[in-house]
């Protein structure tokens, strides 16, 4: 198998991750919140969202993200198959996770060009990642396989290899400065900045806030460190 660089990740797409520090994990139900939600979370300065396919309004959303807000990057979470990677591809989407480690679907990834960033949880799960050239990786379940903790002794035998990680399932506010003081990850990611209930609601001044919450928490720790 041809190596994989980065993920096909562009140095500028790699920057803007570890510049934003949060990806909000959304899970859209109609289209018509799309924009709305993704305006919501801009206002309140967060710039990078993982739309998930576990609605049929994913794919829609997206285009409608993709047209009203360019200024979000967009990602996937939930890429389970070849035909999503694909269909992800199509919509015009910046990167792609998924919530374990397939080759078949990096190897997809890697051939259409699509940023990739498989899950891990094992060691095996990174060096199945790294064998396929893959250098940030998503970190899934976070907190109940161990939270940082966890990541920073599973990862130590691997640090001279530069991984970073994105860690998602089980963050939020009150645990996020556990991940985001540490130089191995790039990003955190979660759904209590955008919930499911909130969009639902049309509650974007919740949004807002929470975004501006995680914004101003994310910019202390890190000009501090």
């Amino acid at each position: 198998m041809q190596p994989i660089d980065q993920q096909a990740m562009t140095p500028e797409l790699i920057q803007k991750i570890d510049d934003t520090g949060i990806i909000a994990v959304l899970i859209i139900d109609k289209v018509k919140h799309a924009v709305s939600v993704a305006r919501a979370l801009l206002e309140g300065g967060v710039d990078s969202i993982e739309l998930t396919l576990r609605t049929p309004a994913a794919l829609d959303s997206a285009r409608a993200i993709k047209k009203e807000v360019p200024e979000i990057t967009l990602g996937f979470g939930t890429v389970l198959t070849i035909e999503q990677v694909k269909a992800v591809v199509d919509v015009g989407a910046d990167f792609a996770v998924s919530p374990g480690c397939n080759p078949k679907i990096i190897a997809e990834a890697y051939k259409q060009g699509l940023p990739f960033a498989p899950s891990i949880m094992t060691p095996t799960d990174i060096e199945m990642a790294v064998e396929h050239g893959c250098r940030i990786l998503k970190f899934f379940p976070a907190q109940t396989s161990g939270g940082m903790k966890h990541l920073e002794s599973m990862s130590a035998p691997y640090n001279y290899l530069g991984l970073k990680f994105i860690p998602l399932g089980g963050c939020n506010m009150e645990n996020a400065p556990s991940y985001l003081k540490s130089k191995i990850i790039t990003a955190i990611g979660g759904t209590w900045v955008a919930k499911r209930p909130l969009i639902q609601a049309e509650n974007w001044d919740a949004i807002t806030k929470n975004a501006k919450e995680i914004r101003a928490l994310i910019n202390q720790i890190r000009k501090t460190n």
